[in-house]
């Protein structure tokens, strides 16, 4: 994964994951420890599906950028209807609170979405890539 992937990464999980720890605290208290459980259960499928969804997308891009925006909307809508299977799945479940477990699924999804669209509008992104046949033809040799 080039440095700019990994960035952007970071920059959306790494916001996430705080979100998740405090929603695992307040959902301790608040809950118990089941409570703690189902929020940290909601925060690694978010850093997970939503990573890998990153990940695919990134690849597409450079693949069949003509497709980036189908497969970008089509990605969004893949992974919120999981997500709402995880949440109708798990909703009757003994394993963890399965309250914490959706609110923290709703926060930490929106957390990562907008961490997301922050980390690309700060990005320093080329539109076009510079082309090393345009040196050669404008100064006459290659450096």
């Amino acid at each position: 994964m080039p440095s700019n992937d990994a960035r952007n990464l970071a920059q959306a999980a790494v916001p996430t994951a705080a979100v998740g720890v405090l929603a695992a605290v307040v959902s301790g208290v608040v809950a118990g420890g089941k409570g703690a459980i189902g929020a940290l259960v909601a925060t690694v499928i978010v850093i997970l599906f939503m990573g890998i969804g990153l990940y695919v997308l990134q690849r597409t891009a450079k693949s069949f950028p003509q497709l980036f925006q189908m497969m970008g909307l089509m990605l969004y809508a893949a992974q919120l209807l999981l997500l709402f299977i995880f949440m109708a799945a798990f909703k009757n479940t003994t394993l963890f609170n399965p309250r914490a477990f959706a609110i923290t699924l709703v926060a930490a999804t929106l957390t990562w979405i907008a961490a997301q669209t922050r980390a690309h509008m700060k990005a320093k992104i080329l539109y076009v890539e510079p082309d090393k046949t345009d040196k050669v033809e404008k100064t006459g040799h290659s450096s």
